[in-house]
């Protein structure tokens, strides 16, 4: 701004004008001393009159530079006062120094100003975000929803009310659509000797409930056929059914039909920014993975995000028939004879069952005139199969079948049929690279469906109601041509499959088991010979008697053995031990957790049927059955491992015991 005090001069223009001016009167006062005297008093006055112009003029911009200053001041202070949003001032210690009067009606206290308060008494996450060099942090204060934008250097904060969007974005998720299809999973088998007269009962009794459950929480339901019904909502009512757990499976569940069969129900839903019409390819393949499951359940699919599941508390019933297994053995059967060779594969560190099912799949391939291999890593060797594979190996014709995974590598073609057994899951298989290599391939596994699955099978054979995959591969062998007999190595190998899953007869095991085990029975299977594979090494036996001797009891019927820090042990050892505790009185579950050789720390779990150990593991990313099941956790400790698991266990028990 100019300064007040100095006084107004003529522009430098005005000087030269006068500067002429003055050497042209000095002429003519030379020769017209007259004329110049007169000239004298004019270019007096003008000059006169010129500064006291200048000099107005110049006042006047004062004047308006002056009050302008002034006003944009005032409006500064103004705008920094009453402003609809916050701004604190912080010092080192993270305490405020200074806050606009906005943010006065946070304070609750007698001066009415946050001053001096520490910055944790907006949030607490504030400090932390802060010292992580954040830009900026949400956080909700008095029900109003901030975000802030943090600026380090100059220790301040801008505080915006975000309420209002928030509410909306929550009303706009709150009010997507979500498409469920609801399924009756033994609808048919409970049905097909009823009379009209029971069945119509049934059916109203089914749909009285689910009108109730769907009046209940605002879904639009619709009954598409005798076993099917399609439900339309919102996420908020879906989140509703989640805090419930899906009670409607229980209450279903409870409806008795003929011969005492419980009615149960699979629901598949899918949710997500979608259109319609892949919404309902979502709960359609939600409803797939639940019934691949064993059903009584629900899966729940996003676009985005992790598959969810309730329910399967039950044990499934096995409702497999002797024609589908006919079926997808004929199936198998076209594969094989339109292949140029058959590659069988189990998964990783294989069991009695993924050894047993590849030798079945293997005998199927040669009764189809088909070379066949079986891909085995001698380096991937659990200790409990080494007495069988000690026996394949002594059985030279046997043992000439069995390739390494660099020789099936070379040997597979884009023609290959490739069969995985005993699993599911890419990252389970022996040889993963295998999956690129052939466009045909067959899953054949008991395990009840994960949300990881190998991409386009051929054709898959999944039945979470058997007891073991060499069941399922036995049956198969039944239904193939009369031709190559089944040895008699061959035959005890799948029966040890059979007897190890099920844990001699006990667990898991259905009318089709027995029929399975006699077949192979019929066909030369060594009952001796499988107790000399099952043997175990008096050390194995000391160490998983020292893990035992570790164990706890949880919540009175739950066994949680926790093996020493330091020591790795083997999967087979900790699921052996799993085994000999649910053996225990008035055991239902058993967990033991050891650190294993790859780093990881592994939980095998087991239970009677009472608890779902699948449910509790897949929480831990592992899987398996209601139960038999285990997971491998990377990056942590035993004892983190254990904390994890009774936290799941308390949640799991608080969800039972609400319903």
């Amino acid at each position: 701004m100019p300064d007040l005090q100095k006084k107004p001069t003529l522009s430098s223009h005005l000087w030269v004008i006068y500067l002429l001016s003055l050497i042209l009167l000095g002429v003519t006062w030379y020769f017209q001393w007259i004329l110049g005297l007169i000239m004298t008093v004019v270019l007096a006055a003008s000059f006169y009159y010129s500064i006291r112009t200048e000099r107005a003029l110049l006042h006047e911009a004062e004047q308006y530079i002056s009050t302008i200053s002034h006003r944009i001041k005032k409006v500064g202070e103004e705008a920094l006062l009453e402003m609809p949003f916050g701004i604190i001032l912080y010092n080192e210690d993270f305490n405020i120094e200074w806050a606009n009067p906005y943010m006065n009606k946070f304070s609750d206290n007698n001066h009415d100003s946050l001053v001096g308060d520490s910055l944790n008494k907006l949030s607490e996450n504030l400090i932390p975000m802060i010292k992580e060099n954040k830009d900026s942090v949400w956080f909700e204060l008095n029900d109003y929803k901030f975000q802030t934008v943090i600026r380090r250097d100059e220790r301040l904060l801008y505080l915006m009310d975000r309420t209002d969007q928030q509410e909306l974005q929550q009303l706009y998720h709150n009010e997507q659509t979500i498409l469920a299809i609801i399924f009756l999973d033994n609808y048919e088998e409970i049905t097909q000797n009823m009379d009209d007269t029971v069945k119509s009962q049934l059916n109203s009794q089914v749909t009285t409930v689910l009108n109730n459950w769907s009046s209940h929480y605002g879904l639009y339901l619709k009954r598409t056929s005798q076993e099917r019904f399609l439900a339309v909502g919102t996420k908020e009512i879906l989140q509703q059914l989640e805090k419930v757990k899906f009670d409607i499976l229980d209450e279903v569940r409870e409806m008795i039909g003929a011969e005492n069969n419980p009615v149960t129900l699979s629901i598949g839903v899918g949710v997500g920014n979608i259109s319609l019409p892949e919404l309902g390819e979502l709960a359609q393949s939600s409803l797939d993975l639940a019934l691949g499951r064993g059903g009584d359940q629900v899966a729940i699919k996003e676009d985005q995000g992790k598959v969810r599941f309730y329910g399967g508390k039950t044990n499934p019933m096995e409702k497999r028939t002797r024609v589908r297994a006919r079926v997808i053995s004929h199936a198998l059967k076209e594969l094989i004879k339109a292949s140029d060779n058959v590659i069988v594969m189990g998964h990783k560190s294989p069991d009695m069952d993924s050894l047993g099912a590849a030798i079945g799949v293997l005998n199927i391939a040669k009764i189809n005139n088909i070379n066949g291999h079986i891909v085995f890593d001698p380096d991937d060797l659990d200790t409990g199969v080494y007495r069988l594979v000690d026996a394949i190996k002594a059985n030279e014709e046997l043992w000439s079948y069995f390739v390494e995974p660099d020789e099936a590598e070379e040997m597979i073609t884009s023609k290959s049929l490739l069969v995985i057994v005993d699993t599911h899951k890419p990252s389970m298989v022996a040889v993963e690279s295998l999956l690129n290599k052939s466009e045909y391939k067959v899953v054949i596994d008991h395990h009840r469906r994960g949300e990881e699955f190998i991409d386009n099978p051929t054709l898959v054979y999944m039945e979470p109601y058997a007891s073991s995959t060499a069941e399922l591969v036995t049956e198969l062998l039944e239904y193939q041509p009369k031709g190559t007999k089944l040895k008699m190595l061959e035959a005890t190998a799948l029966l040890a499959g059979i007897i190890v899953d099920t844990k001699g007869f006990t667990l898991r095991t259905g009318s089709r088991t027995f029929d399975a085990a006699s077949y192979l029975r019929s066909k030369g299977a060594d009952t001796v010979l499988v107790q000399q594979f099952m043997k175990e090494d008096l050390e194995l036996y000391i160490k998983r008697s020292k893990i035992i001797e570790r164990a706890k009891i949880y919540r009175d019927h739950i066994a949680i053995a926790k093996a020493e820090s330091g020591t790795a042990y083997s999967p087979v050892l900790i699921a052996q031990t799993a085994d000999t505790l649910l053996t225990m009185t008035g055991i239902i579950a058993s967990f033991v957790i050891s650190e294993r050789s790859d780093g990881r720390i592994g939980i095998s779990a087991r239970s009677l049927g009472d608890v779902n150990v699948q449910v509790i593991m897949e929480k831990m990313n592992g899987g398996g059955h209601l139960t038999n099941a285990a997971t491998q956790i990377e990056d942590t400790t035993i004892n983190d491992s254990e904390a994890f698991l009774v936290d799941i266990l308390n949640e799991y028990y608080e969800g039972r015991e609400t319903e």
